[in-house]
C-alpha cells in the first residue's frame, strides 16, 4: 500500500531558477504559488533547481510553506554556442548532483520542458518510486519547440515513463498515462475580486488593453503594439498596459515611440501579485498572441476577470476561447489583431456575453481546485492496483459558487 502523501518527502526537479534573500527562498510567481500547493499535499518538498543568492526579480514570490527546501543544482545552458557548450562539459556533474537529490525522494515530481527536466525524465525511472511529470508548455507539435522539448514529450509518452503525465489540453492518440490538466494562479480571494469585476459594467471609458508576460520575441508584444497604434490612427481611444521583463523590454519601448503612442502605452516591468491583479481590474481587453502556448495562465485570468480575451490559434488557446469565449487570431497577426479590436472598439457593448461566458468559464480553476485535482490525480495513479481509463479523464474542478 502506498503511504500516504502527507508522510512522503517528494522531490521536484526544476529548471526554474531560485533566489535566496534575507534568510527566504523566492521564484518564479506562478510556478512557487503552485508549488507551495504540493507541500501542502506532502510531508516535505525538497527542490532540485538552480539557485542564485540574490535579490529576485519583481515578478518572483516568496514560498510561503515551512516544510520547502532545495537541493541546489548547478545552472547551465543557453541559446549561445558558449553555452551549449559549457552544458556538455558541465553535464556529468549536473547528473551526479541530481542522482544525489533523487536519492533522497521518496516520490518524484518532475517538470518539463528544459535541461533538468530531460535530465529528471532519463534518470528518475531508474529509483524505482512513485513519478509524476509536468509538461508546462504546447504539447502538441509545434515547428518552433528546440529538439530538446520533442524528446522530452517522446520519453514521456514512452513506457519509459511510469507515472501519469499531465498535459495541457486533450489530444488525439495520446497513452493513458498522459492526463489533460489545467493549472491556476488564482485563489478564493483572487476569485472573488474576478467576479466582481467580471460583473461590473465597463462604462464609456477609453478601452485599455493589457498584456502580461514576458517579452521576447515568441510574444509578438510587437504586434500588439502595432495593433493599438492601428486602433488610435482608426479615431479610437484606446490605451495598452505591457507587464513583464524580457529582451525586447527597450525595442517595444522604442516602438511605441517610434509610432507616436509612446504616452498611450505604459510599460510597467515586472510586477508583483497583487499589482498584477490590480491591472486585470482595470483592463477591458487581454491580448496574447504568441507563437507557442500550453495553458496561459494571464489569458485565463483575464478571462476569469471578465476581459475580452484575444489569443493566438495555438495549443491549447482554441479551445479555451471556444464556443464564443474569446476572439483567434494567428501568431504575431497585427493586422488581424487590429481588425479585432476595431471590432472591440466600434461596439464594446455587443461583447458582454462573451465577457459572460469567459468569466463562467475561467473562474471554475481555482487554487484550490487545483490542489484537490492534484491530490485525487496521484492517489488514483499511485496507489496499488489503482486503474482506469485515464486517456478519458479530463480533470476540471466543479465550478464554486
Amino acid at each position: 500500500m502506498m503511504r500516504p502523501l502527507s508522510e512522503m518527502r517528494l522531490v521536484v526537479v526544476s529548471h526554474v531558477v531560485h533566489y535566496r534573500f534575507e534568510g527566504r527562498l523566492f521564484a518564479y510567481g506562478p510556478y512557487a504559488r503552485e508549488i507551495v500547493l504540493w507541500a501542502e499535499l506532502f510531508g516535505e518538498i525538497a527542490i532540485a533547481s538552480p539557485c542564485r543568492n540574490a535579490a529576485p526579480p519583481a515578478d518572483c514570490l516568496a514560498f510561503d510553506a515551512d516544510n520547502i527546501s532545495l537541493l541546489p543544482q548547478i545552472e547551465a545552458g543557453g541559446e549561445t554556442l558558449a553555452a551549449k557548450l559549457a552544458l556538455f562539459f558541465t553535464l556529468p556533474a549536473m547528473i551526479a548532483r541530481l542522482c544525489r537529490a533523487l536519492a533522497q525522494a521518496d516520490a518524484i515530481h518532475v517538470r518539463c520542458p528544459g535541461n533538468l527536466g530531460l535530465l529528471g525524465v532519463l534518470l528518475a525511472p531508474l529509483f524505482r518510486k512513485p513519478l509524476v511529470a509536468k509538461y508546462a508548455a504546447q504539447w502538441n507539435a509545434s515547428a518552433q519547440e528546440p529538439r530538446s522539448s520533442t524528446l522530452q514529450k517522446w520519453l514521456l509518452r514512452s513506457r519509459w515513463w511510469r507515472g501519469p503525465v499531465t498535459v495541457y489540453g486533450k489530444w488525439p492518440r495520446q497513452p493513458a498515462h498522459v492526463i489533460p490538466f489545467f493549472t491556476s494562479l488564482l485563489g478564493a480571494p483572487q476569485m472573488e475580486r474576478a467576479r466582481i469585476a467580471a460583473h461590473t459594467p465597463r462604462g464609456k471609458r477609453a478601452l485599455h488593453t493589457l498584456y502580461t508576460g514576458r517579452l521576447s520575441k515568441s510574444k509578438h508584444v510587437d504586434a500588439v503594439v502595432r495593433a493599438v497604434a492601428a486602433v488610435r490612427a482608426a479615431g479610437h481611444e484606446m490605451t495598452l498596459t505591457v507587464v513583464g521583463e524580457g529582451p525586447e523590454r527597450a525595442a517595444l519601448a522604442a516602438l511605441a515611440a517610434e509610432l507616436g503612442i509612446a504616452e498611450a502605452v505604459e510599460f510597467t516591468g515586472g510586477l508583483g501579485f497583487e499589482a498584477v491583479i490590480g491591472c486585470l481590474e482595470r483592463a477591458d481587453i487581454l491580448a496574447l498572441i504568441s507563437e507557442t502556448e500550453g495553458w496561459p495562465k494571464s489569458l485565463a485570468e483575464g478571462m476569469a476577470f471578465g476581459l475580452i480575451a484575444i489569443g493566438s490559434d495555438r495549443g491549447f488557446v482554441p479551445e479555451m476561447l471556444a464556443e464564443g469565449r474569446g476572439l483567434l487570431v494567428g501568431p504575431g497577426d497585427a493586422e488581424g489583431l487590429a481588425k479585432l479590436l476595431l471590432g472591440v472598439a466600434a461596439n464594446p457593448a455587443g461583447y458582454e456575453r462573451m465577457r459572460r461566458d469567459a468569466a463562467l468559464w475561467a473562474q471554475r480553476f481555482s487554487l484550490e481546485g487545483l490542489r484537490e485535482a492534484i491530490r485525487k490525480l496521484l492517489v488514483e495513479h499511485w496507489t496499488d492496483g489503482a486503474a482506469g481509463n485515464a486517456a478519458e479523464t479530463n480533470i476540471v474542478p466543479a465550478v464554486e459558487k
